[in-house]
C-alpha cells in the first residue's frame, strides 16, 4: 500500500525547538504509549504468532497467545462439476501390514464366508510394496478429484498401524454415503502376465452381506473407469483376465459384498511382471494412473447425475 501525501505545511510554521528538547518531549511521549501497550498485551518486545515467533520478552509472557477452541476447520471442496459428490478411495493394503502379521490374518465376516481382516499385497522383485504403491496413487487421485469439487475420503492415509480391515474398509464407504468407492490395488500375477482389470461386486446375498442394489452401479462404475484408465495411462485390459475384457466380477472379496454403495476394485497392473513394474515404479506414471481414477470416477458421475435431472 503507498503511503498517503503528507499534508501542506501550516502557515508560517514555527521554528523546530532545540534537539535536547525534542528529545525530552518525545520520551514525555513514549513512556505512557509503552505503559498502555504492556498492559494491553501488546508490548513492543515480544508480540510473539500462532508459529511461536517473538523474542519471549515479559510482555509476551504476560498476554499469551489465546488458546484455540476447536480443530481448524478444512477447506471446503473446490466448486467444480463434482461439487456435491462423495468419493471415498481405498488405498490397498498397509505399508505396516507386514509388522502386524497377527492382527491381519484375523478372520472377520465377509457375509458369504469368513476372510483375513487384510493381507500384506505383494510387491515388484525389487521389493517395491503395493500397499506405498496404492498410497502414492490414491494420494495422487484424491487432489485431482478435489479439483473437480468432490469430497474426497480415505480409507485410511498411511496414518494407521495395520489395516484397516476388509470389513471396515466398506463400512467406511457406507457411512459416508458416498456416491463412487474405489479400491486401488496392484496384481501379483506370474511374470508374462500384463495389463489392468477392474473387479465389480457380484450379486450376493448372505449374511450381512448384500450387493443387489449396487451391481448394476458399481458395473457402470467399473466399465467408465476402465475405458478411462486405459486412456490416461496408454496400457491395455490384463489378458489374463476375463479373456482380455479388462472387466471382472467377483463374490469372494469382502471389501465389495459388504458394501452398500457402488464401488469396484482396480488392479492397475502385475507387479510380477517386469515391464508393469517399470510403469508403476515410476511416479510419472503413477500420476497417469491418478489421473484414470479420477477421470473414470467423474464421467460415472456425470453419467449418473444426467440420468437423475
Amino acid at each position: 500500500m503507498s503511503p498517503s501525501p503528507a499534508p501542506p505545511p501550516f502557515p508560517s510554521e514555527p521554528s523546530r525547538p532545540p534537539r535536547s528538547r525534542r528529545l525530552l518531549l518525545a520520551a514525555a511521549v513514549a513512556v505512557p504509549v509503552l505503559l498502555l501497550a504492556g498492559g494491553l498485551g501488546y508490548g513492543l518486545a515480544g508480540r510473539g504468532g500462532e508459529d511461536g515467533g517473538g523474542t519471549g520478552g515479559d510482555d509476551a509472557k504476560a498476554a499469551p497467545a489465546p488458546a484455540r477452541t476447536g480443530p481448524t476447520p478444512r477447506p471446503s471442496p473446490s466448486a467444480g462439476p463434482l461439487s456435491g459428490k462423495v468419493v471415498v478411495l481405498d488405498p490397498g493394503h498397509n505399508p505396516d501390514n507386514r509388522l502386524h502379521t497377527t492382527e491381519i490374518n484375523r478372520q472377520v465376516d465377509v457375509g458369504n464366508g469368513r476372510k483375513e481382516c487384510d493381507t500384506t499385497g505383494t510387491e515388484t522383485n525389487a521389493g517395491y510394496p503395493e500397499a506405498e504403491f496404492t498410497l502414492d496413487v490414491v494420494r495422487r487421485a484424491r487432489k485431482l478429484l478435489r479439483a473437480r469439487g468432490a469430497e474426497v475420503r480415505l480409507t485410511h492415509d498411511g496414518d494407521r498401524e495395520f489395516g484397516p480391515c476388509v470389513d471396515e474398509r466398506a463400512e467406511i464407504g457406507n457411512e459416508a454415503e458416498a456416491d463412487a468407492a474405489v479400491s486401488v490395488h496392484a496384481d501379483g500375477a506370474p511374470a508374462g502376465a500384463r495389463g489392468f482389470h477392474v473387479i465389480m461386486p457380484a450379486a450376493v446375498h448372505a449374511g450381512k452381506a448384500d450387493t443387489r442394489a449396487i451391481t448394476a452401479p458399481s458395473h457402470e462404475l467399473g466399465t467408465r473407469l476402465a475405458t478411462a484408465f486405459a486412456k490416461a495411462t496408454d496400457t491395455s485390459p490384463a489378458t489374463y483376465i476375463n479373456g482380455g475384457t479388462g472387466l471382472d466380477t467377483r463374490s469372494d472379496l469382502g471389501g465389495l459384498n459388504l458394501s452398500r454403495v457402488p464401488k469396484v476394485f482396480l488392479e492397475c497392473g502385475n507387479m510380477r511382471d517386469a515391464r508393469d513394474a517399470g510403469l508403476m515404479t515410476s511416479a510419472k506414471w503413477r500420476e497417469r494412473a491418478a489421473r484414470g481414477v479420477a477421470a473414470g470416477v467423474a464421467a460415472y458421475l456425470a453419467r449418473e447425475a444426467g440420468e437423475k435431472s
